[in-house]
C-alpha cells in the first residue's frame, strides 16, 4: 500500500475500499508530500478500525494552503507553518502532527550513503551554481580520503510550492548571506540553477536517474529509495547523519507553549547530534467550521493518530510529538475550532 501511494503522489488518493457509505464519510485533505507516507499508513489503520477513509491529495504545501483557503477540502497540510498574522487573515488555525528531516541526497559513482560531508555554506553554493564539479577543492577539503569524481553537478529541486523547499531554503538562508539576499527563503523560489521535480517522489526519481545530481527530500523517501544521503555539519560543528534520534535531538528544545499560532521552526538547532534541517508538519483548519460534524471528523482522525500512530511513525523514521505537545494541541482545539460558538470536538 505504501509503495502504491508513493507512485501516485499528486493524484487524489482514497485509502481503503470505497462503498457509497464510506465515500460519504471520507475526510478530504490536500497538501504536503513530506508527511504523506505516514498519513497513508495512519489512514489505512484508521479505515480498518472506524470505516472512515481519507481522501488526501499530496500536491505540496503550497497547493494545500490554496485548497484550504478555497474551502475545497476539510483540511490543508503544510510543512511551511503560516505566521500568526496570515492565519488570522484567513480565519485559520494550525497544529503540528509529526516531525521529520529534510535530507540532501546525491547520485555519485563510488560514493556510499553517509560518506560525503557538506556544510550549510557549501550546500548553498552548490544550489546557487557557484560550485560546478564534485571534485571542487572546497568539497575535497571536507572529504579527505573520498574519491570525488570530476563530474558536473546537476542540482535537482522542487518544481511545486513546497514546505520541504521552505525548510531547505530557510536553512540555506541561515547559513549563507548570499543565498539570503539573492534567492531567499520560501516554499517557492527562483532557483539559480537545476531541474525541477514534482513532490518528494519527483525529486527522488530525478536524482536516482541523473549521475552527478544532488537534491533534497524528506527522510522517508530517502530511506525508501535507499538514496545516498550526505552528512551535514550542524550548529555544534559535528557532521551528523539523518536519523530519527537526530531529528528528535533538534526538536528537544522547541518551546511550543510560547509559540503564537504554533509557529515553530526546528532549523540549525544546538546540540551535538541535532540534524540541522528538521521540521514539523502542520494541519490547517478553519477556526469557524461551517459543518460541525466535518470539523469533528478531522480532529478525531488526528487525535486517533496522536494516540495510536506513534509506533508506525517511528517505523517510517518520523518523530512523534512529545506527549505535552499533544496535550497542548488538544486544549487548543477546544478554543480554536468551533461551530456556532461551540467546540466541534472534545478529546477524551
Amino acid at each position: 500500500m505504501f509503495r502504491n501511494f508513493a507512485a501516485v503522489l499528486g493524484a487524489t488518493v482514497i485509502f481503503g475500499s470505497m462503498s457509497s457509505v464510506a465515500a460519504a464519510a471520507a475526510i478530504s485533505g490536500a497538501g504536503a508530500t513530506f508527511p504523506a507516507p505516514i498519513y497513508a499508513k495512519w489512514a489505512e489503520s484508521y479505515k480498518a478500525s472506524t470505516g472512515i477513509g481519507l481522501n488526501y491529495q499530496a500536491i505540496g504545501s503550497g497547493g494545500g494552503i490554496k485548497q484550504i483557503k478555497a474551502r475545497t477540502v476539510d483540511f490543508g497540510a503544510s510543512d511551511k507553518p503560516l505566521k500568526p498574522e496570515e492565519l488570522a487573515a484567513a480565519g485559520l488555525y494550525q497544529f503540528p502532527t509529526i516531525m521529520g528531516g529534510v535530507v540532501p541526497v546525491v547520485n555519485l559513482p563510488g560514493v556510499q550513503p553517509g560518506q560525503l560531508k557538506l556544510s550549510g555554506a557549501l550546500l548553498a553554493d552548490i544550489f546557487m551554481g557557484r560550485i560546478l564539479k564534485w571534485n571542487d577543492p572546497r568539497i575535497a577539503a571536507l572529504n579527505k580520503g573520498v574519491k570525488l569524481p570530476p563530474l558536473p553537478i546537476t542540482v535537482v529541486h522542487r518544481s511545486d510550492g513546497s514546505g520541504t523547499s521552505f525548510l531547505f531554503t530557510t536553512y540555506l538562508a541561515m547559513k549563507s548571506p548570499t543565498w539570503a539576499s539573492k534567492v531567499g527563503a520560501s516554499d517557492a523560489v527562483s532557483w539559480p540553477t537545476g531541474i525541477g521535480g514534482k513532490g518528494n517522489d519527483g525529486v527522488s526519481a530525478f536524482v536516482k536517474q541523473t549521475m552527478g545530481s544532488i537534491g533534497y527530500v524528506e527522510y522517508a523517501y530517502a530511506k525508501q529509495n535507499k538514496a545516498t544521503f550526505v552528512l551535514l555539519q550542524n550548529k555544534a560543528g559535528k557532521f551528523v547523519a539523518p536519523a530519527a534520534a537526530n531529528f528528535a535531538a533538534a526538536a528537544a528544545g522547541a518551546n511550543w507553549p510560547a509559540a503564537p499560532g504554533n509557529y515553530v521552526l526546528l532549523l540549525d538547532q544546538p546540540g551535538a547530534s541535532s540534524w540541522p534541517i528538521t521540521g514539523a508538519s502542520f494541519i490547517l483548519v478553519y477556526r469557524s467550521q461551517a459543518n460541525a460534524a466535518t470539523g469533528a471528523s478531522v480532529l478525531k482522525f488526528f487525535d486517533w493518530a496522536y494516540k495510536s500512530g506513534d509506533a508506525t511513525a517511528a517505523q517510517l523514521d518520523y518523530v512523534p510529538l512529545p506527549a505535552p505537545v499533544k496535550a497542548l494541541v488538544r486544549k487548543q482545539w477546544l478554543a480554536n475550532v468551533k461551530a456556532g460558538g461551540k467546540p466541534v470536538y472534545v478529546a477524551r
